[in-house]
């Protein structure tokens, strides 16, 4: 049971880490949406609009934000994150 414990506890934590700076500098206008989960995951939050889809990776304290028009990206910006 501990190792199973310790197991999901290393993967949360790895999942959480996919949202950093590092990650961020990665990310390039023109990018396809698959290319962008690839690199951050699935992301916590997405909103469809008429024109365009707007997805969170993170939370409200730390997060990275992407606006995706035709799954190419077209925006994005981070809240909270440092170069470490």
């Amino acid at each position: 049971m501990k190792k199973l414990l310790i197991i999901a506890a290393a993967l949360s934590l790895a999942a959480c880490s996919k949202v950093s700076m590092e990650n961020y500098e990665k990310i390039k206008i023109g990018m396809d949406k698959t290319e962008v989960e690839a690199l951050l995951g699935s992301a916590d939050n997405c909103v469809e609009k008429t024109l365009h889809t707007s997805c969170t990776w993170g939370d409200d304290a730390k997060n990275i934000e992407i606006t995706l028009v035709s799954d190419k990206v077209t925006l994005f910006s981070k809240k909270g994150l440092t170069d470490k």
